[in-house]
């Protein structure tokens, strides 16, 4: 199992050379991975006061494309995730391009986590509607495929197309496709079965997740596909855990437990300030998880 970090976007801010500390930081520790949010708008909930959600327009959020390619400028072995893109409110040949550059400056250090998303102000701003999201992600996950592989493409599907032209350069191969996303949703769990490379785990609990764990691995060989083949990457947020280091431990020994291939560590919010103080508490619960 591959441990990596949540990059801890609102606290880590705006300077390059935190950005830099954070990534460098991280892979000495032997964090195997960075994963990071994406929001291109946050809501002003000054004019939603029935705003439920848990960023607004004063939480910063680095652009996941561009922060990764520095990283990658300054790390060797640091691997790079997103959890998750927005993949259907944004242009997938776009994105294409995007993650097939980016693959290319890390050499391959790059998978794509994408789901549907949750904040519908996203949606708004960028001019995609909301309700077709998840019969777009779909589309989107054969065309990346398709403009990864191909020299040209002539693709018509109910949402996009694309006529007779492909992107270049192109990766050296398929950058790894992993899907958010699935508790309660049947749908969404044939999905990323039949589709991903790998499953986001929509749930920080995963005894709360194991009915959804279970199902999607049938799923999986419906598909015809072998379940250990398909990886799972789940969060670990400290800050549920607080000081209590045996419920920590317990936490990544369940998801370990459940075959987890990659768990990601969320240090926000537990009152770290510096850099410091958040790659120090990752390096307590890199011990735990050894």
């Amino acid at each position: 199992m591959k441990i990596g970090a949540v990059f801890p976007n609102p606290e880590i801010g705006i300077d390059p050379s935190a950005v830099r500390d954070f990534a460098v930081g991280a892979e000495e520790l032997g964090v195997k991975f960075i994963a990071t949010y994406d929001h291109v708008v946050g809501a002003d909930i000054s004019q939603r006061p029935d705003w439920a959600g848990p960023y607004t327009e004063d939480d910063p959020f680095h652009e996941p494309f561009v922060l990764f390619s520095y990283m990658a400028a300054v790390t060797s072995t640091l691997e790079f995730s997103t959890c998750i893109m927005i993949l259907p409110q944004r242009q997938t040949a776009l994105v294409a391009k995007q993650a097939a550059e980016l693959a290319i400056l890390s050499d391959n250090r790059f998978r794509l986590g994408a789901g549907v998303g949750w904040n519908q102000v996203e949606y708004e701003a960028l001019g995609v509607p909301w309700e077709d999201r998840g019969s777009r992600l779909e589309e989107q996950v054969d065309l990346l495929r398709l403009l990864w592989s191909e020299h040209s493409i002539d693709f018509q599907g109910a949402f996009e197309h694309i006529p007779r032209a492909g992107i270049n350069p192109r990766p050296t191969k398929p950058v790894p496709i992993w899907l958010g996303g699935g508790v309660g949703s049947a749908r969404t769990l044939r999905r990323t079965a039949r589709l991903a490379d790998g499953w986001m785990a929509p749930s920080f609990n995963v005894n709360d997740m194991l009915p959804s764990l279970a199902q999607w691995k049938e799923f999986i060989v419906e598909a015809g596909r072998d379940p250990d083949s398909v990886g799972l990457d789940a969060i670990v947020p400290v800050r549920l855990h607080g000081e209590d280091t045996d419920s920590l431990r317990q936490a990544i020994d369940g998801w370990k437990n459940a075959g987890a291939t990659h768990l990601s560590i969320a240090t926000h919010r537990t009152g770290c300030v510096t850099v410091d103080d958040h790659l120090s508490l990752l390096a307590k619960v890199i011990e735990l998880g050894e």
